[in-house]
């Protein structure tokens, strides 16, 4: 089992970026499948999770309506697109997966695999 997140960069407050996050040895459908971002200095923050098969996504209140998860069962990846950008939003993103639906306040319940982060710079 892997995962991948991308999509990362520099954006100007007010933008937009799309983050990917590609699977490996399992197939998404299946899993619940969340992201979670980490700032300089802070603790590890769940912001998204999509349950599995068509099931229901949920966020962090800090990005409702600015963030939306996707999942792309043909391509086997999961995405993040990410509007309106601010500077608090500047962290490492990773995607994890869990079993089939998301648990915990924070989505990190039963999180059992993560990928590598994916820096998010938004500039002011």
């Amino acid at each position: 089992v892997q995962l991948q997140a991308s999509g990362g960069g520099l954006v100007q407050a007010g933008g937009s970026l799309r983050l990917s996050c590609a699977a490996s040895g399992f197939n998404v459908n299946y899993y619940a499948i969340g992201w979670f971002r980490q700032a300089p200095g802070k603790e590890r923050e769940g912001v998204s999770c999509i349950d599995n098969r068509g099931g229901s996504t949920y966020y962090v209140d800090s990005v409702k309506g600015r963030f939306t998860i996707s999942r792309d069962k043909s391509m086997n990846m999961v995405y993040l697109q990410m509007n309106s950008l601010t500077p608090d939003d500047t962290a490492v993103y990773y995607c994890a997966r869990g079993g089939p639906w998301c648990r915990g306040s924070s989505f990190d319940g039963g999180m059992e695999y993560w990928g590598k982060g994916t820096l998010v710079t938004v500039s002011s």
